[in-house]
């Protein structure tokens, strides 16, 4: 039996299951918030009773990018910002797999946020972590598209002039359907977000805050936090748009007063990029991958078919 047609109903798993071997303890800095993500998605794929042979991550370039090396799975490193346009194609052949994209928040809202605008817009089902540490951690500390304004690094001595990227806000105006935010410090929650990022049918964008001790000594540990579904002080409507944007637009601007806000912001049913494709026939409901085991399978090459239209 192929590992694509592995893919079952949920059983029983353990978090070990998805430590590898071969490099199991991660090398990232003592204090890294990056330790957070990986036991989290752990922790999250084993709730759901998973098993590696379900799962492919996808990841970019920087501190990010090595999670797929302690991260026992499928995976695929790309080059910086291209996560996602390899994580779609993956999905799309093969529905059946758990795609798992990961990068920074310079490699996801920086160099790559034409694929992270368009990725959202057309609600491909996968589930997007940003480790949003506001800072260029692996190339040494350069200001990035999240780090405040005012911020003093080695590109910006004197203070960057810009405002930084809402990247909440930037993932519902482009169409995510499941939008979330959390932080190292709150494992619990995070494993929960991921998980329920997980199965979702869409584009679940989470994202995760990591502190950089390294290479952004000034910035906060993000705690205190509060989680917004636990406090009594905010009251919207998950599915509400306009609601989840003002919430989102609240907790973008006090992350940089010094309160953090996370939890659950927003989250949509409608169909994702891949049942509409299949829903009007575009795409077959068996899938691709699948016929790299039929050995009766009758290829299709685009290139045939645009010759036969215009021959």
């Amino acid at each position: 039996m192929s590992a694509f047609s592995a893919i079952g109903d949920p059983e029983e798993a353990e978090e070990d299951e998805f430590t590898p071997g071969i490099e199991p303890q991660p090398t990232w800095c003592p204090g890294c918030g990056d330790f957070a993500v990986n036991n989290a998605l752990k922790k999250a794929m084993a709730n759901l009773g998973k098993n590696p042979d379900e799962v492919l991550l996808c990841t970019g370039i920087g501190c990010s990018g090595k999670l797929n090396s302690y991260f026992e799975s499928y995976g695929f490193h790309t080059i910086h910002g291209r996560s996602l346009p390899v994580a779609r194609a993956a999905k799309l052949a093969n529905p059946g797999v758990e795609v798992v994209a990961a990068g920074g928040d310079g490699d996801g809202y920086g160099i790559g946020g034409n694929h992270f605008m368009h990725t959202a817009r057309e609600n491909h089902d996968m589930t997007y972590i940003v480790f949003n540490n506001e800072i260029f951690g692996l190339t040494k500390g350069q200001t990035s598209p999240t780090s405040p304004k005012g911020h003093k690094s080695k590109t910006q001595p004197s203070g960057s002039a810009k405002d930084p990227v809402r990247p909440l806000s930037l993932s519902l105006a482009s169409g995510a359907s499941y939008v979330a935010r959390t932080a190292a410090v709150n494992p619990n929650q995070a494993a929960e977000i991921i998980a329920e990022a997980v199965e979702h049918d869409g584009f679940a964008h989470v994202d995760f805050l990591t502190q950089c001790p390294t290479w952004n000594k000034d910035a906060r540990q993000y705690v205190p936090y509060t989680d917004v579904q636990d406090s009594e002080d905010y009251d919207f409507d998950v599915t509400n748009r306009q609601e989840a944007g003002e919430m989102m637009y609240e907790v973008e601007s006090k992350l940089y007063e010094g309160e953090v806000l996370t939890g659950r912001f927003y989250k949509d049913d409608r169909p994702s990029y891949g049942q509409e494709k299949r829903s009007t026939g575009e795409m077959p409901e068996e899938p691709l991958a699948e016929r790299y085991y039929d050995e009766d399978a009758e290829w299709e090459r685009c290139a045939e078919q645009l010759i036969d239209k215009h021959t």
